[in-house]
């Protein structure tokens, strides 16, 4: 008898949901279990030997030929936490705010794909990645992971990313979902907002993401949303995601986000992941017990499992064995340094004053710049190839458990000194010693930083350690000052007038320091536009506090805002309420009329662009045709966005980006461009459809090159229809 007559589901013919149904039919209660809830390994006794040791394992079945789950964190890159495997580094991408500032889907695709291959060589098959969280909360620790305040720009640069991961032949996630928008308190707060304005922003990055990366799994997020636990959340998950969005794969709760046995099986999770993390385990034993009693449908466990098993054979885990292979690190390192290249954003440039000219006398001041460039700190800590170039332990706040604050081994002071004709170094604790090297240079560049992780926001946008006294000393011995950001979301900037150029680096990965020296010597192009909106003062954001935050002292000494549930004010449970609705990011800061300090999409190059003859037609959505030109001496990178102000459910007029063209650009270069806009963008949710309304009638459009900057405009009709959510 063949393979595919004795065990049929190995016969790749057959379709991944057939290959499910016979695999389920051939598998006992204990192995149906077995598939839905899965262990941290390295918290286990004894570690499987077919465990990769990552953030997650769920053991296969070999007598039916199904493997084991290897899952790793792998937002930026392959992570190793705690270093359990012992010499084993991995390529760090520049942070997900970075990957959104080049606004180009080539680019999420690749920087995808390239951790995908790293995951997939280091024996893992399931990747938790694909973070698409907007930006309602720009003081959120976690921001530096997902890629802005858009839900079209989010979207489709995380469906790309999670497209380019699994064409290794691995699962990737999106995740958290949904509306984990702050890391404070997020294991009990509880997320209130009305569903047509939940549908118009951050179910539909979701949505966008899901349809082009078609992920094999969804990770729900720790929060609850109107009541109920993310992962228990019947609307979330059942309705939305299964129901109107068809979706097949499975979900997985977050490490420590399972709550529950029968509430959660029915209500939509799949899968409990990391179930140490978890009051008890929900979907072991209690859930044998639960389908046992009928509580839970045996149907609804065989429907758990055949999600997991449909995504697995789609992406062929039965076909091709997932085995350790050498990895090319300097093709990857070359990959995370064109993203790092293309997403830093040139946001200052008075008189011109970059690029500097080979040799020219530099003053480096701050930010560790002689040993490295700062990474982002939690789940998504990538531990570079060689280990890192500097750790400071963190000793207190719930970060304090998992992080530690990381330097990744590219060193600025080496890049910049290799082009100058002679840098000089400080470290910026010393004014005097900061302000004599500024003096002496023929530009001072400043390397400023704030460090931000998982579990802990921030709690202003304020550079911290008094390095807005820096700046201004160093700017004040040298008018010619520019200051490199090295954040992990918007900062304010009270020395703005006082410098004469500012780029914002983000956290750079593998080879950031390379890219900054290449940027601010002209040998690579500025392309970078912003993903996120700069406000002038945390009083202008719909929630001035983080809702949540405390100010110590816990304990005496400690002064640090805490998320800790421990000493929270809010024992237990507390809930946020989002009056913005979705107008979130420069949607909001438009409708209130409130200055910003960088909006939405802004970015400067070395050349100039200009942008002609504005052609718009209307009908079932937007297309508009217009022509782009590089007028400037050198090549460069244009980004012309289109935004519609569209009403939403609310009746409130708000502006919308409903497409963008990413262009290189030669010298003189003109090129006709197309952009075709999603009809969601232009669409209220109606939650009597139920689905998306076009009213109809006359909708202002315009080409900008930022959310403030109008460069052609003009208006179209649209037919009034409904459409599916």
């Amino acid at each position: 008898m063949s393979q595919a007559e004795n065990r049929p589901w190995m016969d790749p013919a057959r379709s991944p949901d057939e290959r499910a149904d016979l695999l389920i039919a051939a598998m006992t209660l204990d192995e149906l279990i077995g598939l839905v809830h899965g262990p941290m390994p390295n918290l286990l006794d004894e570690v499987p030997t077919d465990a990769a040791r990552g953030a997650g394992y769920v053991p296969g079945v070999p007598r039916l030929g199904v493997p084991a789950q290897n899952a790793t964190d792998a937002s930026l890159g392959v992570a190793n936490p705690r270093k359990v495997r012992e010499g084993d580094g991995a390529t760090a991408l520049p942070s997900g705010l970075a990957l959104a500032s080049t606004w180009s889907p080539e680019l999420a695709r690749q920087a995808g794909a390239m951790v995908g291959a790293e995951a997939r060589a280091k024996g893992f098959n399931v990747l938790l990645g694909g973070g698409v969280n907007l930006t309602r909360e720009p003081r959120c620790g976690r921001n530096f992971e997902y890629l802005g305040e858009d839900p079209l720009l989010a979207g489709v640069l995380c469906g790309e990313a999670v497209a380019g991961a699994q064409s290794n032949d691995i699962v990737c996630t999106v995740k958290h979902f949904a509306l984990n928008d702050q890391e404070t308190c997020r294991h009990v707060v509880d997320v209130r907002i009305d569903e047509a304005a939940l549908r118009e922003s951050d179910l539909l990055a979701f949505q966008i993401a899901i349809e082009r990366g078609e992920p094999g799994s969804v990770m729900s997020a720790y929060n609850r949303v109107n009541g109920d636990w993310c992962g228990e959340n019947d609307f979330l998950l059942n309705r939305v995601l299964k129901g109107d969005w068809a979706y097949p794969g499975w979900v997985m709760s977050d490490w420590g986000g399972c709550h529950s046995t029968a509430k959660a099986a029915l209500a939509g999770l799949d899968q409990e992941s990391g179930y140490q993390l978890d009051k008890q385990v929900y979907f072991g034993a209690l859930l044998k017990e639960a389908v046992e009693a009928g509580e839970v449908p045996f149907e609804r466990l065989a429907d758990m499992a055949h999600r997991i098993l449909r995504s697995l054979i789609a992406r062929g885990f039965l076909d091709r064995s997932c085995e350790r292979t050498e990895i090319d690190y300097a093709a990857h390192e070359a990959v995370a340094q064109a993203a790092a290249e293309a997403g830093c954003v040139l946001l200052k440039n008075e008189g011109d004053l970059l690029p500097l000219k080979p040799g020219v006398k530099v003053a480096i001041i701050g930010g560790h710049a002689d040993v490295g460039v700062l990474s982002g700190g939690g789940s998504s800590q990538v531990i570079p190839v060689g280990g890192p170039s500097l750790e400071i332990p963190v000793e207190i706040g719930p970060s304090s458990a998992f992080s530690r604050i990381t330097y990744h081994p590219s060193a600025p002071l080496a890049a910049i000194a290799a082009r100058a004709g002679e840098a000089l170094y400080a470290d910026g604790q010393d004014l005097a010693a900061a302000m004599a090297i500024a003096g002496q240079a023929d530009v001072a560049i400043v390397f400023a930083e704030q460090w931000t992780t998982e579990a802990e926001d921030v709690p202003t946008l304020a550079l911290p350690n008094d390095q807005h006294t820096l700046i201004a000393a160093v700017a004040s011995a040298n008018p010619l000052t520019v200051v490199v950001l090295e954040t992990g979301g918007p900062v304010t900037m009270p020395w703005l007038e006082d410098v004469q150029g500012v780029l914002q680096a983000w956290y750079s990965g593998s080879k950031g320091g390379e890219a900054m020296a290449r940027l601010l010597f002209g040998e690579a192009e500025p392309a970078g536009r912003l993903p996120i909106t700069y406000p002038k003062s945390t009083d202008d954001l719909p929630r001035p506090r983080v809702p949540g935050m405390i100010f110590g002292p816990p304990e005496e000494g400690r002064t640090i805002p805490t998320s800790y549930p421990d000493v929270q004010q809010h024992k237990g449970r507390f809930s946020i309420d989002h009056p913005e609705g979705a107008a979130v990011g420069y949607r909001w800061f438009d409708r209130e009329g409130k200055d910003v300090l960088f909006p939405f999409g802004f970015g400067l190059s070395y050349t100039r662009f200009a942008f002609e003859d504005l052609r718009l037609e209307g009908g079932e959505t937007v297309r508009a045709r217009f022509v782009a030109a590089n007028v400037g001496e050198r090549p460069g990178v244009a980004v012309p966005q289109l935004y519609a102000r569209v009403a939403g459910a609310d009746g409130r007029e708000t502006l919308r980006l409903i497409g963008w063209a990413r262009l290189e650009l030669a010298p003189g270069e003109r090129r006709e461009v197309e952009i075709l806009a999603d009809p969601r963008l232009l669409a209220a949710y109606d939650i009597t459809v139920p689905g998306w309304r076009i009213a109809g009638g006359v909708v202002s459009v315009s080409l900008r090159t930022n959310a403030l900057a109008e460069a052609l405009g003009g208006a179209v009709e649209l037919a009034a229809r409904t459409f599916a959510p």
